[in-house]
């Protein structure tokens, strides 16, 4: 439903209020640990999608125009200026599609506000625990403010975790520029007038730019603000504002229910599988008939999915060309689990989207869309040649919020992602500042440990 009086309630100057004025002894230390394990499953992301071609030919096109070596690429040896350091890191640890997930809005919230915070923390030079709050105030903005135009902005055509997280971008380094209540409106206004992201980029390289540019775009907006740069004070709530004009309904009470009280961060999830969330089902029920029963790829005879339709709208490509197109194919990602046993990152590369093994079995997808089923569960049924029908039904699956990934499966998943980048030490040493990023006395240690030795 849209919010009646759009002067009733000064949701953006509120919101900027608590970002400021939030202190550290009210977070709760399951919330701290949450943002730990957020911090270590983007870092391994941001590592493990360094190399990719898609942030190859990013850097090639802006390393050019970059200033003072000021921050980090994770993973890689080049220093760029904050900005672009932001850019580059959000785009990275996006690309691979492994990053977290907002369960409630689908927003991937710490691609945009770490890239930021952290390149930002790099010259600042911020105590862990600094850095660790604004992150966690960073995310409950973003989220906050997906929550109050979802589903209808989503639906419309809008990534959210563009458009949402460049607030969380900005109100994190607000937070950590020391802005005040009015410097801190006016960057989630400066934010607001950027927010940007289109679903149909997915299975481009440009859906990675959206996390990357929110970043940089949400530290631009802080440090425009700190310099007196004015915008609406109003720019979540106004009539021509963010809310009212991105989504056809909002419910703008959701940005300031409970707030400081519920934390966003406590509905995120954290991926086993590279690819959309949505698939993660299938997969999973994939996976385990497999298990069950050894299968093998000429025995089977055809492959059907029941699923939620919004599934389907989301990862319907029958013919991926590309890695990053498979990614958004539930034929592809049933058809790989099956041969493969796995769904990582590995199987979504261009050799294996062409595989010809892998395109024979794809083609004996079937797909059912069910409204009734939901989107975070699946039934999987694979007919063999000699007339059995194998059935997995999946109404949880691992990595969901009713079946979370555990702390030690985040830190293998993380030195799966960034051991190649980094030796196996570095990253044991840089999972161990993970967990005690509230007791750095610089944060900056975390990004320089996340690049290669010299």
């Amino acid at each position: 439903m849209r919010n009646g009086s759009e002067a009733a309630v000064e949701v953006t100057r509120r919101l900027a209020a608590y970002v400021v004025e939030a202190r550290d002894e009210d977070i709760p230390g399951h919330v701290t640990h949450e943002a730990k394990r957020a911090l270590l499953n983007w870092l391994g992301c941001a590592i493990g999608g360094s190399r990719h071609e898609t942030v190859e030919r990013a850097l090639a096109a802006f390393a050019q125009f970059s200033g003072p070596a000021q921050a980090s690429v994770l993973g890689r040896g080049e220093r760029l200026d904050l900005l672009h350091a932001a850019l580059l890191n959000g785009i990275s640890s996006h690309v691979l599609d492994f990053d977290d997930t907002h369960h409630p809005t689908l927003i991937h919230p710490s691609g945009p506000v770490m890239a930021a915070a952290l390149a930002l923390c790099e010259r600042e030079h911020g105590s862990g625990q600094a850095f660790l709050h604004a992150v966690i105030l960073g995310i409950e903005t973003s989220c906050r403010i997906g929550r109050a135009v979802f589903p209808s902005h989503y639906d419309a055509g809008w990534h959210i975790t563009g458009t949402a997280g460049v607030f969380g971008a900005a109100a994190a380094c607000g937070r950590l520029l020391g802005l005040n209540v009015q410097q801190m409106t006016w960057a989630l206004g400066i934010a607001a007038t950027q927010a940007a992201g289109l679903r149909e980029m997915f299975g481009t390289m440009c859906k990675s730019l959206h996390p990357g540019r929110a970043a940089q775009n949400g530290l631009g907006a802080a440090f425009l603000a700190r310099s007196g740069f004015t915008s609406s004070e109003r720019a979540l709530e106004a009539s021509r504002g963010f809310a009212h004009v991105l989504a056809s309904e909002c419910d703008l009470s959701l940005v300031l229910d409970q707030l400081g009280e519920r934390f966003e961060l406590l509905s995120n999830t954290y991926k086993p599988f590279a690819c959309g969330l949505v698939i993660h089902p299938v997969i999973d029920g994939c996976l385990r008939l497999r298990a069950q029963h050894d299968l093998k790829g000429p025995e089977i005879e055809a492959i059907h999915l029941s699923i939620n339709p919004l599934v389907l709208e989301l990862t319907g490509n029958k013919a991926p060309q590309r890695g990053l197109e498979g990614k958004f194919s539930v034929y592809h990602s049933a058809a790989v689990a099956v041969l493969h046993g796995a769904a990582g990152e590995a199987q979504y590369s261009d050799d294996v989207i062409r595989d010809p093994e892998v395109i024979a079995l794809r083609q004996k997808v079937e797909v059912q869309s069910l409204a009734h089923i939901g989107n975070t569960a699946a039934r999987v049924s694979i007919r063999l040649n000699d007339g059995r029908v194998l059935t997995e039904e999946v109404t949880r699956t691992i990595g969901s919020l009713e079946q979370p990934m555990s702390d030690t499966q985040l830190e293998e998943k993380t030195r799966a992602l960034a051991n190649g980048p980094l030796t196996p030490g570095a990253t044991d040493r840089l999972i161990a500042l993970c967990w005690s990023a509230d007791l750095l006395e610089d944060s900056a240690i975390l990004a320089q440990s996340s690049v290669p030795a010299p």
